[in-house]
């Protein structure tokens, strides 16, 4: 029996309506941007497995560095205990950030982290004896999947389940061009509420929602705005951290510093489950206390594991290494280029790229993320051997760093293929 029928008789994948889903593929290995399928076909990975992978698959210094942590220490709980992997990531993190981050809280996933800077600044306002308790957000975000996540996250198909819930949450018009004023005005009429306690971002693209795209200048407006009033800042740099907006960081485009900072996704290079929340001093000290009761109750079993910090310290020798910047800056003039090639194109809507991320959005009429025309585009793509995982009617790639030129343009190949084949429409 294979691995994908296996599978099928036993497990429950995300986001997938397990009665109509065809078998999954069973991947056996990955070398660098590739994976390799148990009936020996190739796929290329354009999405870098969930935009995780940023460094390709197997990293041979990763995969050491992690190996002799495993023989050292494997885990200890983080409650009155530490250890030198933990310590070191949180020295060289901040180093990289943001001048005001001042200190590390770990979890261990995106949506964990998002929830940790909720917590902290909430409780910064209550530990204080203030009344703010209103969250503002981007309409059409996602920030993750529990239920503090869900709920500063755009209301769809996703959370109507659980609508019920959710805490309620203010909501902006994303800055897009042409937009911006608009939504620099709802903010401001927004500050003037004294219950105000933070504001949530995904900085500079909007993953989820179709890689939704604005500048760094209106965002450091909406920060000035926000700290003027003496709202807390909450940059989701999950998705984004690490070099997907063509710097480290997507922050490192703004003169604005964010008063939290969540991470998670690309940190340990993919190889394994690790999220990151940090903060300014000032939120900390807000939870220095003689009271106990003041202080951050947040915590997981496996919060800042060795082997996960050991592989993220691997990954940031990686991300410092002069090599990484010259291939964003590869990968980011590769994706311009062919932008400006596909845009205005018979069947193109728009084209929509910051740094190593490129969006293609078909001008197919109405769609949305359950349209049939996603399922079109990912087959077509998988039968030509990349990976891609559309959003509805858009395709977008977030390739591994590792990506040859000679694979990117067979990225463009197979996206210009969709092209032509919405043109006929033969689908």
């Amino acid at each position: 029996m294979s691995l994908a029928q296996r599978d099928k008789a036993i497990l429950w994948h995300p986001y997938t309506q397990m009665q109509t889903a065809p078998l999954p593929i069973g991947i056996t290995r990955g070398e660098g941007a590739l994976l390799f399928s148990e009936d020996g076909k190739t796929y290329l990975d354009a999405v870098s497995s969930w935009w995780v992978n940023i460094h390709g698959h197997a990293h041979p210094h990763i995969a050491q560095r992690v190996s002799q942590q495993l023989q050292t220490l494997e885990h200890v709980i983080f409650a009155g205990f530490t250890h030198e992997p933990a310590v070191q990531l949180a020295e060289r993190l901040l180093r990289l950030l943001p001048s005001n981050q001042a200190r590390v809280f770990y979890t261990d996933n995106g949506s964990t982290a998002v929830e940790v800077a909720l917590k902290m600044v909430l409780q910064y306002w209550f530990n204080q004896g203030v009344e703010k308790t209103k969250i503002i957000a981007f309409e059409g975000s996602y920030h993750g999947d529990t239920f503090g996540a869900m709920s500063v996250s755009e209301r769809s198909v996703f959370t109507r389940p659980f609508q019920q819930y959710l805490f309620d949450v203010e909501f902006l018009p994303v800055p897009v061009p042409g937009k911006e004023e608009q939504t620099l005005a709802r903010l401001q009429e927004l500050l003037q509420h004294e219950d105000i306690a933070a504001f949530i971002f995904e900085p500079l693209v909007l993953g989820t929602a179709g890689m939704v795209m604005y500048s760094p200048e209106v965002l450091n407006e909406l920060l000035r705005l926000c700290r003027k009033q003496k709202v807390m800042t909450i940059a989701d740099e999950v998705m984004t951290g690490f070099g997907r907006t063509g710097k480290r960081f997507a922050m490192d485009s703004l003169t604005e510093q964010p008063d939290v900072m969540c991470f998670s996704k690309g940190i340990t290079g993919g190889t394994m489950a690790l999220g990151v929340t940090t903060c300014t001093q000032e939120i900390y000290n807000a939870f220095l206390s003689q009271d106990k009761t003041k202080a951050l109750f947040h915590g997981h079993s496996y919060t800042a594991n060795p082997v996960a910090c050991a592989a993220s310290l691997a990954s940031l020798d990686l991300v410092e290494a002069p090599e990484f910047l010259q291939n964003l800056e590869r990968i980011t003039a590769s994706h311009a280029a062919f932008a400006q090639e596909l845009a205005g194109k018979e069947g193109i809507k728009e084209v929509r790229q910051t740094g190593t991320i490129l969006a293609v959005e078909f001008e197919v009429g109405e769609t949305s993320y359950f349209h049939n025309l996603r399922d079109v585009l990912y087959n077509f793509s998988l039968e030509n051997g990349v990976l891609l995982r559309p959003l509805g009617n858009i395709v977008y790639a977030l390739p591994p760093y590792c990506i040859t030129t000679e694979q990117l343009a067979q990225v463009y190949q197979t996206m210009e293929g969709m092209r032509q084949l919405i043109v006929a429409r033969a689908f």
